[in-house]
């Protein structure tokens, strides 16, 4: 069954090829025969009622300066293809969330990956709130005495930016740290959100485990080793990608929270653990594709295409 694909994603001559996931999703539909179209997020556009997109039909290859060819840039409306991938990486700012509700107008006739109505209302450390007893002590506040309330409650805690990505802006708090106050007041003069703090988790200078989860089925991990002197595990920053396995408390996990998942239409979904803990799931646009595939050795993306083409059939 040959799909038109539509890839709503960051500029695609930049990725890396060997890393970045949605290359690897494009060269997979690619193989399959599938049709692809790609587009920039700022190039999305609702006019009298229709959804309209102004990109290039593509083509891909695993060759590093020479991954894609464009072809004519033109203007199509989106309601005339199979899928559209919600690709773009975050910050899940306004820019994120409009794009959400102007997909929303096209879905489920054309089949949005991940269902936008959904990605929009479960951002990666929202959804943890909904399963207490999987996740560490969490809070998320705005006030600095309620900060420092938990804090004094946990004593080691790390502290980061509710829509944060990639690590950005993420601090550990330990007993003896006095940086509370000028942490609230930096985040304060940046935007109004809330922060999020979750008590620390010593087994982290074990990795953080990225578990890969299609249509809600746990397929494999892998796990992310923060660097010397590091609390963050983030490959942005450093983390080092090592092979695992999945234990009975991964798949535990992974058993609860994967209906809902299937449920709302959130196809690729990748979590993190760290030691027996659930600290956040990732929709918006979750990596791990590539280093997965490497290590185990399986098609992971084979899986989630065939995951879409069901839905299509």
């Amino acid at each position: 069954m040959a799909l038109k694909v539509a890839l709503q994603m960051d500029p695609i001559e930049t990725v890396d090829i060997k890393a970045d996931s949605t290359f690897r999703i494009a060269e997979e539909a690619q193989a399959r025969g599938h049709e692809l179209f790609y587009y920039l997020p700022d190039a999305l556009v609702f006019r009298e009622g229709r959804v309209l997109a102004t990109g290039w039909p593509i083509t891909v290859r695993r060759e590093e300066g020479n991954h894609v060819t464009k072809g004519e840039k033109q203007t199509v409306d989106l309601s005339t293809f199979d899928v559209v991938w919600l690709r773009q990486d975050p910050p899940f700012d306004m820019s994120y969330i409009t794009t959400t509700h102007i997909l929303d107008l096209i879905h489920p006739d054309t089949l949005v990956v991940n269902d936008p109505f959904w990605v929009r209302n479960y951002p990666e450390k929202l959804l943890v709130l909904t399963f207490p007893d999987l996740t560490p002590p969490t809070m998320i506040a705005r006030s600095l005495a309620d900060l420092r309330d938990f804090k004094d409650e946990h004593g080691d805690i790390i502290l980061k930016p509710l829509y944060g990505n990639g690590g950005a802006g993420v601090f550990r708090l330990d007993p003896n740290d006095r940086n509370l106050s000028s942490l609230h007041e930096l985040f304060a003069g940046i935007n109004r959100e809330p922060l999020i703090a979750q008590k620390f988790l010593p087994a982290v200078s074990k990795g953080d485990k990225r578990v890969i989860l299609v249509d809600g089925e746990p397929v494999g991990a892998i796990n992310r080793v923060p660097a010397e002197g590091e609390t963050r595990s983030n490959m942005h920053v450093g983390g080092r990608p090592e092979k695992v396995a999945l234990t009975d408390r991964d798949r535990e996990i992974c058993a609860r929270i994967g209906p809902l998942l299937r449920e709302k239409g959130q196809i690729f979904v990748g979590i993190d653990v760290i030691g027996d803990w659930l600290t956040e799931i990732n929709v918006t646009s979750p990596t791990g594709i590539q280093e997965l595939e490497r290590f185990d050795g399986v098609n992971i993306t084979a899986k989630i295409w065939e995951a879409i083409e069901a839905r299509r059939a």
